[in-house]
């Protein structure tokens, strides 16, 4: 065997379903992992490593990713998915990955993993779809609003963020105040060959702000401790989100910083999921008027592993959120570019948000993840305007 490569059955078999959970778990459980690889049957794991390791640390390396999947894998029981649209059979003009293009016209600069720079027509694409979920939004009448890219640990911590996704915060600090420390990273900071700035983690200040990873976690917070309207809060924004994802940052697919357009909810129960599907309702006119390929069927979340079973049956069984998965033809797979959630009155309880009665606010939201529909658009339509839907030909100048 190659000394590189790990090669081992599973503890616990991997159910076909959650070969994709378990495998994108993968890339958090050692820095020294490369790739992971699941087969398809979830009977083998195959790991690439970024260098050789004695066998002690190989057994430690196994172990670890055998308690991942015994968490996870161990007396799952397959959901039932519900699909409410189905439409991934539509025709497109493109089988390409566009990624390669993008790359070459220079609509794309990669500044680090999960990290890029967009063009014009990418931007163009997304400014389209945004005025499209702007219209979404005004159907509503949804007031705007605007909100931090950073949020404080304490908000996160309330609703119990870390114990559900620690995997993919990404932490903001500052250096200390104090002169010394200040003189002392001005006169020596410097990156390694890696991109790695060496700097004492002793000079930073304690964590007190956290990158934001949603959008519409800053509205529940501006209403914690609260009493609602009666008739409830409707509610639009657009926002930098930040999901850190490890080796699962290969393209536009999965970004560490990306952007996202929501229009939230907050009242009764009845208010939430009213509106919840009559957004779904309008978004699949927008979507038809262009042939857009796409599925919307029930989902979970990405938990992290101790919590990842539990969560995922719960929002299953509730019918919690619903995907909008995009056909991709090159990889004949689909992408997640959009979601209907419903949170029930989690964060009504946990942030005292109180309807006039006094019992607790329901809350939901859609939400659009912008450069992933961009992406999605021209996986299925490609780079030629001439075939493109006509609504959509006059993006470019």
């Amino acid at each position: 065997m190659n000394p590189l490569t790990l090669q081992f059955a599973p503890a616990a078999a991997i159910p076909v379903h959650l070969i994709g959970e378990v495998q994108s778990k993968l890339a958090y459980v050692d820095e020294r992992i490369a790739k992971a690889q699941i087969s398809p049957a979830g009977d083998q794991i195959s790991l690439e490593l970024k260098r050789a390791v004695p066998t002690a640390e190989q057994a430690v390396i196994e172990e670890k990713v055998q308690r991942v999947v015994v968490s996870m894998a161990q007396g799952a029981i397959r959901p039932k998915v519900q699909v409410l649209e189905d439409y991934l059979d539509r025709p497109t003009p493109f089988a390409g990955d566009p990624m390669p293009e993008l790359l070459r016209r220079g609509e794309l600069s990669r500044e680090a993993n999960g990290i890029y720079a967009l063009g014009p027509l990418l931007s163009h694409l997304i400014d389209w779809f945004e005025r499209r979920f702007l219209g979404l939004a005004e159907s509503f009448s949804a007031q705007p609003y605007r909100f931090p890219t950073l949020i404080p640990a304490q908000y996160l911590e309330r609703v119990g963020y870390f114990r559900a996704f620690p995997h993919s915060l990404s932490f903001a600090t500052h250096l200390r105040e104090d002169l010394d420390q200040i003189d002392a990273f001005a006169a020596g900071a410097a990156c390694d060959d890696h991109g790695n700035l060496n700097v004492p983690l002793e000079r930073f200040a304690p964590i007190q702000t956290l990158l934001s990873p949603a959008v519409c976690y800053h509205l529940y917070f501006t209403l914690a401790d609260q009493t609602l309207s009666p008739q409830g809060i409707t509610a639009t924004a657009v926002g930098n989100c930040f999901r850190y994802e490890s080796l699962n940052l290969q393209s536009l697919e999965r970004l560490w910083n990306f952007t996202m357009r929501e229009v939230i909810f907050v009242g009764d129960k009845d208010f939430v999921l009213e509106n919840r599907e009559l957004a779904r309702q309008r978004m699949q006119r927008v979507f038809g008027e262009i042939g857009f390929a796409y599925r919307v069927e029930s989902a979970n979340d990405p938990f992290f592993i101790g919590e990842f079973r539990k969560q995922a049956a719960f929002q299953s069984a509730f019918q919690l959120k619903y995907e909008i998965r995009a056909r991709l033809p090159f990889k004949d797979g689909t992408l997640a570019v959009g979601s209907y959630n419903y949170h029930q009155d989690f964060f009504g309880r946990h942030l005292n948000i109180r309807l006039p009665d006094g019992s607790p606010a329901h809350t939901g939201c859609v939400a659009f993840g912008l450069e992933r529909i961009a992406f999605a658009f021209l996986a299925q339509f490609g780079f030629d305007p001439t075939q493109w839907p006509s609504s959509m030909q006059e993006i470019l100048p």
